[in-house]
């Protein structure tokens, strides 16, 4: 397992550790329909998985303890109606 600092746009000026496995090994058809396949490790299997996460409509604050999502939530609940008030 790693753990690295991890952000996203889709909850912008947030981040917290999330720990993931240290490597991991994707496969996918490209373009063409041709299966790949390639290992990643160390930051590289981070991005990735985060990636594939947001394909199964999972962000990295589902990683976190309950506790901290629930306080990265309530500042995005804040930001939301500060953006709204214009």
């Amino acid at each position: 397992l790693s753990t690295y600092e991890e952000g996203c746009l889709s909850i912008p000026e947030q981040y917290a550790d999330v720990t993931r496995p240290a490597e991991v090994e994707v496969r996918w058809l490209d373009r063409d329909g041709k299966e790949q396949q390639e290992a990643f490790d160390g930051l590289w299997a981070t991005c990735v998985q985060h990636e594939i996460d947001h394909l199964d409509g999972k962000l990295f604050i589902d990683y976190l303890k309950p506790l901290k999502r629930q306080m990265i939530t309530r500042k995005m609940v804040k930001l939301k109606r500060e953006l709204a008030r214009g």
